[in-house]
């Protein structure tokens, strides 16, 4: 029984450890270009106290063996790639990657990172940088004297100067990665790669199966409610179930401690 308790325990922790991040990708259900995580669970090793095959005296093996579980874990939690909903904003600065990859920004330290959030301002310098201070790689410099600028799918960006003319000033590139589970999430949107998502794939939009680029638009975040209150639900049964199973076990124990 008390190895019960313990068992119980783990499958509490592990809830937990569910709950938690649900309560993450709800918090974010309103976050542009964030993605909604998965939870993985794993059984832990067997107590065994007879092994199936066994030999029993000097011709019989035994058909099963004897096996005692001894719990579950939290195995992985990873991110859910799939493309969230457009919303249009308007601002020609703003743009969503419609497909595969990343948008590579140089952060504050100079460290690279990979994002699906692309809503960019003008700098003081005139530099696209996100709100964060993340600067777009490679850099684009938008002139002062601009009367628009124009962001193809692409990737082009072209302005349009006051004599009419309209200039290439800077050209995005997506980054692709054989894994994108295995990357690490940063916060704000930022991900770095790791050995797991093996090393960025740098390409032009709309080529190598990258995806095109939209302006004026940002991806939402791909969090499903309903389904995720449906899952908060079913973690809540579960956390409960577990506490029932220390209860009892508890009980018998207090039981077995008593008798006379």
């Amino acid at each position: 029984m008390i190895q019960t308790l313990h068992t119980a325990a783990t499958a509490l922790e592990a809830q937990s450890a569910n709950i938690e991040r649900i309560s993450n990708d709800l918090a974010n259900v309103n976050t542009d270009g964030y993605k909604r995580g998965q939870t993985e669970f794993s059984e832990l090793m067997y107590k065994t106290e007879k092994e199936p095959g066994a030999q029993v005296g000097a011709s019989s093996q035994t058909p099963v063996g004897i096996q005692t579980g001894l719990g579950v874990k939290v195995g992985a939690q990873s991110k859910i790639f799939e493309q969230g909903p457009v919303k249009h904003t308007g601002n020609p600065l703003d743009i969503m990657v419609e497909g595969r990859g990343f948008i590579p920004v140089s952060r504050p330290n100079g460290e690279i990172a990979y994002t699906r959030v692309g809503a960019f301002h003008r700098d003081s310098q005139g530099r696209m940088v996100l709100s964060n201070g993340s600067q777009l790689v490679p850099a684009v410099v938008l002139p002062a004297n601009a009367l628009g600028i124009t962001i193809k799918p692409n990737g082009e960006i072209t302005a349009q100067m006051p004599d009419a003319a309209e200039n290439t000033i800077g050209q995005i590139q997506l980054a692709g990665f054989v894994n994108e589970q295995g990357l690490m999430a940063t916060g704000e949107g930022l991900y770095r790669p790791t050995t797991a998502s093996g090393s960025p794939i740098q390409a032009i939009p709309g080529e190598d199966g990258m995806g095109s680029i939209g302006q004026g638009a940002l991806e939402g975040s791909n969090v499903n409610v309903p389904n995720s209150m449906i899952e908060m639900i079913q973690t809540q049964r579960a956390y409960e179930m577990g506490t029932k199973v220390m209860g009892i076990a508890d009980q018998m124990l207090n039981a077995t401690v008593n008798l006379k």
